[in-house]
């Protein structure tokens, strides 16, 4: 069930369906709760909400927010495969056999 103040068969609504239904094929327990949340804030950053805070008007998008705050350890940044196409741009030798790591550390050496 969508969040009240969204109409039914709107564009929120059926936002609010796909985000929920992504997040249960994940398994995530909480998926109502998150869906209904993503579709609040994109409805305040759009107007369509009566109230909202500052945060959610000012803070950047729900989908970008996701893969900069999530709680995930590893490397962030450009693809592996975006790295190699920038190398082979700038003319990086030997960027076939590089690791992601190398060619990053490649590609800001070469830009200076």
């Amino acid at each position: 069930m969508p969040p009240r103040g969204v109409k039914k068969g709107s564009k929120r609504a059926r936002q609010y369906e796909h985000i929920k239904d992504s997040l249960d094929e994940r398994g995530v327990s909480r998926a109502e709760e998150i869906a209904a949340r993503t579709v609040n804030k994109e409805r305040a950053r759009s107007g369509e909400a009566r109230e909202s805070s500052r945060l959610s008007r000012e803070d950047i998008s729900s989908g970008r927010r996701g893969g900069i705050r999530a709680n995930r350890k590893g490397p962030r940044g450009r693809t592996k495969a975006q790295l190699y196409e920038e190398a082979k741009d700038i003319g990086v030798k030997g960027r076939s056999k590089m690791t992601k790591a190398q060619l990053q550390r490649a590609v800001s050496r070469k830009r200076g």
